[in-house]
């Protein structure tokens, strides 16, 4: 598809250096300066056109503008965007009716970023130790994973195992027992009576878009069950259709006690996050004892039950699972020619390249010369998730670009 070239009084390097100079440094992007998007499609300001192979980890999950998405959000803001949780609005009851029939789950807590809805988990969890399962006061704890990306808050990064992520921000909350991912006896060995929650990503994508082994999931929906606390699936980056299945555990039939939604649950457009529980769960929450202002107002709803109707055709969702095979087939011509492993689920891969040939930074910025979008993650791996809406011809010729660099 054909982008219109956009004007602008400021090239891409004077926009970089005016954010050099106006911004926080906390992030390192790559030097392209995004003016237009379309599909799967970027421009930036000179007209230069880029593949976009990350989809906003997973936000884009329908593309850029998807047409849907973006009627949603022309129609609701004619009518009302905020109203606050002060009053009800018209949106929100047929979001959450549309995300528990979509998920299997009994009620919704809408908030706005993936951080603050691993934050009303983590509330919630604590809330029903003390008041359901009799944990003595302020002893609660929570079993996570080392590797795991939850967020950025004080409370996430404290029991983060990155210490880019942690250094220089403590002191840190205590509760949090940290344990290897993908050990079914180590999690075991963590919980006790203290034990509210076991928190964990069903694959984790910062980390390089780690996959369990088979039955890990089933595992933690087991153990957690006999041991009488909650399971927590963190699918902020992993559902809503990038492994092939609407969530990541619904590869292993799993239902978690608390599902954790964002990024692509906004398509894009706004940030919109949930989280999703068995109703006893939930019912620990009283009038005023949590909120927020934006969570649930009606242009997020609006946008919010768009995304799920889009979900509920089941399109997507094959989509993921026929292209994740184009991906994983290119990947696995490409190892031993400078990839020497990769790991994928449906249209979502984490890419190990030969550390020879380049950081995965180096990677990325050579693949941005070559108009195709990645972003690098731990070392020498990049991170590849498409928007769902790419083709096949697309596919194949970002990973024929891969093919180039790595020559």
């Amino acid at each position: 598809m054909t982008l219109t070239p956009v004007r602008t009084e400021r090239s891409s390097a004077e926009l970089i250096s005016a954010e050099d100079t106006a911004l926080a440094h906390n992030y390192h992007p790559l030097p392209v300066v995004v003016a237009r998007a379309e599909g799967v499609w970027v421009e930036d300001v000179e007209g230069r056109r880029y593949l976009d192979m990350l989809a906003g980890y997973s936000a884009l999950n329908f593309g850029h503008r998807h047409p849907e998405l973006i009627a949603a959000a022309h129609r609701q803001l004619d009518e009302v965007t905020l109203t606050s949780r002060a009053f009800h609005n018209d949106r929100l009851a047929g979001f959450a009716e549309g995300l528990t029939r979509l998920t299997g789950l009994d009620t919704v807590l809408p908030m706005n970023t993936g951080a603050e809805a691993v934050e009303s988990a983590i509330k919630i969890a604590r809330k029903w130790a003390y008041e359901v399962k009799g944990v003595a006061p302020d002893r609660a704890t929570i079993v996570v994973a080392d590797g795991n990306f939850h967020g950025r808050t004080t409370t996430i990064v404290g029991f983060s195992s990155d210490p880019v992520a942690r250094t220089g921000f403590g002191p840190f909350a205590p509760g949090f027992r940290v344990v290897p991912y993908n050990d079914l006896d180590a999690i075991e060995a963590a919980v006790d009576e203290t034990t509210a929650a076991v928190l964990i990503e069903p694959i984790q994508g910062e980390a390089g878009v780690i996959i369990p082994d088979d039955g890990y999931l089933t595992g933690v929906r087991e153990l957690t069950s006999r041991t009488g606390c909650l399971f927590i699936a963190d699918e902020i980056q992993s559902g809503l259709g990038r492994t092939g299945t609407t969530l990541a555990v619904d590869h292993e039939s799993v239902l978690p006690d608390m599902l954790l939604l964002g990024k692509a649950l906004g398509g894009g457009i706004v940030p919109v996050s949930a989280v999703v529980a068995r109703r006893e769960v939930m019912a620990v929450l009283r009038p005023g004892e949590h909120g927020s202002t934006f969570g649930g107002n009606p242009l997020s709803a609006a946008v919010g039950s768009a995304v799920v109707d889009l979900l509920a055709t089941g399109e997507y969702q094959r989509r993921a699972t026929a292209l994740g095979d184009v991906l994983s087939e290119g990947l696995t011509a490409l190892t031993g020619k400078g990839v020497v492993g990769f790991r994928s689920r449906g249209l979502w891969a984490g890419v190990d390249v030969d550390p020879r040939i380049g950081t995965g930074r180096e990677i990325s910025e050579r693949l941005m010369r070559e108009g195709v979008l990645v972003k690098d993650t731990h070392g020498s791996t990049i991170r590849i998730a498409p928007p769902l809406t790419i083709t096949p011809e697309e596919l194949r010729s970002a990973l024929a670009s891969l093919e180039k660099v790595l020559g």
